[in-house]
């Protein structure tokens, strides 16, 4: 059963409170796209400041090879334990680059502000990673830089790629099996729709760099064989106007009650 405004539900004996941004201010994030990839994560920075993740706790990542940093904000929980979500903010020369990525990465801003208001047993790490479209290169120099220890203490890393065309999607050939089930029972719970589209042939996101840490990862996109057919991505059809808001929403509200939900699943529940 889902409460709005201070979100309970209940799922296993746990309670997952959650307070969702309303679908204006969402869409009125996602309408912030305009700009190169210097001005997008710029736009972000400003973003994250507005719903309270301050300059203690937010930080740009130097990245080895490019210009632009990975932006990263946390969200401190009362373990050592962590979930990381991302998602790339740049975008390729054609068309703007709504889908792809500007749709993930404008939500983390909203994810954050939607958990942030209840003590959370994780610390989240919210990440903009530069550069995906140059071969995860973000992605790549942030999952090499964790320390084994922080590898260990990693349960979840949640990427979002190119939301909005369709309902919710996982990529689930590429992702965690525990990871899916979690999303899929939570989507039941909110009766929110989530499918199992698998896009190995149309290329590679970052959450690959993750799993190659092994650390558990799961990618959460709405591409379809139809929304592949209509050459939207890498195109000048990259625009506002390909989103499907009703869709946009139900996919920011199934992550914002799946990454609380995560806070009080066990990585290893008991058998």
């Amino acid at each position: 059963m889902l409460l709005f405004g201070a979100a309970k539900v209940g799922a296993q004996g746990e309670s997952v409170r959650y307070n969702p941004a309303p679908r204006p201010i969402i869409e009125g994030r996602l309408r912030r796209y305009p700009g190169n990839d210097k001005v997008r994560e710029a736009t972000l920075k400003q973003m994250f400041a507005e719903v309270g993740c301050d300059e203690q706790h937010l930080s740009e990542q130097p990245v080895k090879g490019t210009k632009l940093p990975n932006l990263v904000c946390r969200l401190e929980g009362r373990s050592n334990k962590v979930i990381i979500v991302g998602a790339h903010f740049d975008h390729v020369s054609r068309g703007d680059g709504v889908v792809d990525n500007w749709s993930g990465a404008s939500l983390l801003p909203s994810l954050y502000e939607a958990l942030k208001n209840e003590p959370r047993n994780h610390t989240y790490i919210f990440v903009g990673f530069t550069d995906e479209e140059r071969g995860e290169v973000g992605s790549r120099f942030y999952a090499r830089q964790l320390t084994p220890e922080q590898v260990e203490a990693t349960d979840a890393m949640v990427n979002m790629d190119t939301l909005g065309l369709a309902p919710t999607a996982v990529w689930a050939s590429h992702s965690d099996k525990q990871l899916t089930a979690r999303l899929t029972v939570i989507a039941k719970l909110l009766n929110l729709p989530v499918t199992g589209v698998n896009v190995d042939k149309v290329g590679t996101t970052d959450s690959e760099q993750f799993a190659a840490r092994n650390i558990p990862s799961i990618t959460i996109h709405s591409l379809t064989q139809a929304t592949w057919n209509a050459h939207i991505l890498h195109t000048s059809n990259d625009k506002f106007s390909a989103i499907r808001l009703d869709d946009y929403y139900r996919s920011y509200c199934l992550i914002a009650a799946y990454i609380a939900f995560l806070d009080v699943v066990p990585r290893n529940p008991p058998q």
